[in-house]
């Protein structure tokens, strides 16, 4: 009788466990026919751009790294949450999609999902750095499923205020370079400053390679600031200015000698980006550049 209680107990638990990988597997596919769908939408508005700024005129990869000279001035530019505005509530999306992510990619329930994905994010400052180190998870194929995945198009416009201010800056002729510096993957870097209308206004971006997943450089780490460096072709910090929404980025900033590290806030400090260091300029929005670095408007 107990034998066979046992037995009876024993299929029971594995058909619901067949039952519950099956339920994963086809919540896994709607998930990733939904993201496939999302990301021919995405190109389709790409491709259709036509408005001033929206094409990028500058090398994104270049073969060779310019020569460093000692007297080249370059400004490095965070762009998310920096050159489009942190109201846009783009961040807050992009946290619901790691979250889409962690949860059917991992099969997680909603609350490990969130604690799995805060934590990454805490301690290696990109939740694909944890993902990657602990999961075997394929970089690129996480940025398409979550950065390339997001709706931009209807949430970024041309900018004419930000265009504005970034073009005075070029034609003062005071700095050498306009450089984009970013954690994320180069494809959604350029899918915003091409939606913003700011994109030929650059000369090149230093981003997380994904690719190189054994090596995923990211700021605050001081080798992501060195690669900007060297692909900038920038000799010395000390010829550098730098503008970012997160405290910890612009606290490396400092101590590598930077010029002036200009640290954006719209609203209020994000905490769980660092506080605001002491030694910076602090601004709302990138059109207060001029009163951040007058030297630079003239």
């Amino acid at each position: 009788m107990l034998h066979t209680l046992f037995r009876t107990g024993l299929v029971l638990k594995q058909r619901t466990a067949q039952m519950t990988i099956s339920t994963s597997s086809k919540r896994q596919d709607r998930y990733r026919e939904q993201v496939e769908a999302q990301l021919r939408e995405n190109q389709e508005g790409l491709n259709a751009l036509t408005h001033t700024g929206s094409q990028v005129t500058f090398e994104v990869d270049p073969k060779e790294t310019p020569k460093p000279d000692p007297n080249m001035k370059v400004f490095f530019f965070d762009i998310d949450n920096c050159l489009y505005k942190r109201s846009t509530r783009i961040h807050d999306q992009m946290q619901v999609y790691i979250h889409d992510y962690f949860k059917n990619e991992l099969g997680l329930d909603d609350d490990t999902a969130w604690n799995l994905h805060y934590n990454y994010y805490r301690e290696y400052g990109l939740a694909i750095r944890g993902l990657v180190k602990h999961h075997d998870i394929e970089a690129l194929e996480y940025n398409k499923m979550v950065d390339d995945a997001l709706p931009l198009h209807n949430i970024l416009k041309p900018d004419l205020a930000l265009r504005a201010t970034l073009k005075r800056l070029r034609s003062s002729n005071t700095v050498d370079k306009m450089w984009l510096f970013t954690n994320a993957y180069k494809n959604h870097g350029l899918r915003c400053v091409r939606l913003l209308g700011i994109a030929d206004l650059f000369d090149g971006i230093t981003y997380c390679d994904y690719a190189q997943e054994d090596n995923l450089v990211c700021k605050p780490d001081p080798a992501a600031f060195e690669r900007a460096k060297v692909q900038s072709g920038l000799g010395d910090y000390a010829n550098a200015w730098f503008v970012d929404d997160s405290g910890s980025n612009i606290k490396t900033g400092l101590s590598l000698g930077i010029r002036k590290c200009i640290h954006l806030v719209e609203e209020e400090v994000d905490e769980d980006l660092g506080k605001n260091p002491e030694g910076s300029i602090m601004i709302k929005t990138i059109e207060d550049l001029p009163q951040a670095a007058p030297e630079l408007f003239q």
